[in-house]
């Protein structure tokens, strides 16, 4: 199982960013797979999660409306479309699976090496 994350970058407040997630080893679309991220110094945080229907994406309040999850499956593929970006956004972003919510405590058991999206005023 690989998860690969892409797209990651220098972007101005208010400004958009596409992260791309390729997954080998497993079919996507068989699995609940989550956009997590973490700032520094601070814990891990769940994004966005979306099902084998895509029908099911979840998103956390923080991002709800701005951020969009899809999917590509004939590339198997995960994509988090970042709209409006603000500051607080600035964290490494992975796409994982297996991720586990408890309050607000998040552990994903597989997750990529993730991609650095930094907002910049």
């Amino acid at each position: 199982v690989q998860l690969v994350e892409s797209g990651g970058g220098l972007v101005q407040f208010g400004g958009s960013q596409r992260l791309s997630c390729a997954a080998s080893g497993f079919t996507l679309s068989r699995y609940y797979i989550s956009w997590v991220r973490q700032a520094p110094g601070k814990a891990l945080e769940w994004v966005s999660t979306i099902g084998a229907s895509r029908n099911t994406a979840s998103y956390a309040e923080s991002v709800k409306g701005l951020f969009i999850i899809s999917r590509d499956d004939a590339n198997n593929t995960l994509f988090l479309q970042l709209n409006s970006l603000k500051t607080e956004d600035t964290a490494m972003y992975y796409c994982a699976k297996d991720v586990k919510k408890l309050g607000t405590v998040v552990t994903a058991r597989q997750r990529g090496q993730g991609t650095q999206v930094t907002v910049s005023l």
